[in-house]
């Protein structure tokens, strides 16, 4: 007679409508303060900011539940299982996410810049758009007359790119150490590679300070400063998202969590910041080089 594993059956919970209630203030939060950025003003911003608020709140809440169930002993084989399943299914979801932003990116520069540039002897086009319009990507010149410049791939974006590089090694070493029982090189891989994921954003941040205040580059820049910002802005998103989970899993190493046969929540971590890394790629070549 064969034996089956029980499978554990989580209590209700609010996390997922407390994590609804967070997206809707940052959707909603974003929104208004875009077009609130040539006024006076400011509740857009601050609902944004509660909105990111209240998504941090519901991932330490959501995985201090998750992580006492699990050392609790409360989940089985099955239960790993879905948890794997779950994680593909939702770095698919992010898959789509980006490909829909890259694919208006790419309809904007292969389609509907030559389609309106093959009307460029038409009168009719630079009325319609601005008397200067020409076919070129990427579009610095807005339509009020006024040029912007396009962010170069040298500098800060090669510097990134690198260190997001480094850091899907550093990642990775610091999973081989954790299958091999390495528990001190375990949290010092893990710990450069929170740190390089630090120092991202922090350089990401000096980047839009300079489109901003130097090279004239905003969302208010036409098509270009509205990809641009958008693409790597969610990609930055997604780098915070990221690295709270990497800062999260540091202190369970530090707590004594994972063993090699046992450590899904590690291996999940490390499928996501991979993810990330590669998304950054793709928005390194298609974003600042192309």
């Amino acid at each position: 007679m064969s034996t089956h594993q029980s499978y554990y059956v989580p209590a209700q919970s609010a996390w997922p409508i407390v994590g609804a209630i967070g997206l809707f203030l940052i959707a909603f939060g974003a929104g208004h303060f875009i077009a609130q950025l040539d006024t006076d003003s400011s509740w857009g911003f601050y609902t944004l900011l509660a909105g990111v608020a209240t998504i941090l709140y519901m991932v330490f809440g959501w995985f201090r539940t998750v992580i006492s169930e699990s050392m609790s002993g409360l989940y089985s084989d099955q239960m790993d299982r879905s948890f794997r399943q779950g994680m593909s299914w939702f770095i698919f979801s992010e898959v789509m996410f980006f490909g829909a932003f890259f694919g208006a990116l790419f309809f904007i520069r292969i389609f509907s810049v030559p389609w309106l540039g093959g009307a460029s002897n038409n009168a009719m086009t630079h009325e319609v758009l601005w008397p200067t319009f020409e076919a070129v990507w990427p579009l610095i010149t807005t339509p009020d007359g006024t040029k912007t410049e396009a962010m170069a791939w040298t500098g800060l974006p090669l510097a990134n790119t690198l260190i997001l590089l480094v850091s899907s090694v550093t990642l990775h070493f610091a999973h081989t150490s954790l299958e091999k029982s390495k528990r001190t090189a375990l949290k010092i891989w893990l710990g450069l590679t929170i740190v390089l994921g630090i120092v991202f954003l922090f350089l990401q941040v000096e980047e839009y300070t300079h489109a901003y205040t130097e090279m004239g580059l905003t969302l208010q820049s036409g098509v270009y400063g509205n990809t641009f910002f958008m693409l790597t802005g969610f990609h930055g998103m997604h780098v915070t998202l990221g690295t709270v989970f990497l800062i999260v899993l540091f202190f369970r190493v530090l707590k004594g969590h994972f063993t090699p046969e046992n450590h899904f929540g590690f291996q999940a971590g490390s499928w996501y910041w991979h993810f990330v890394d590669v998304v950054w790629l793709c928005l390194f070549v298609f974003v600042y080089i192309l």
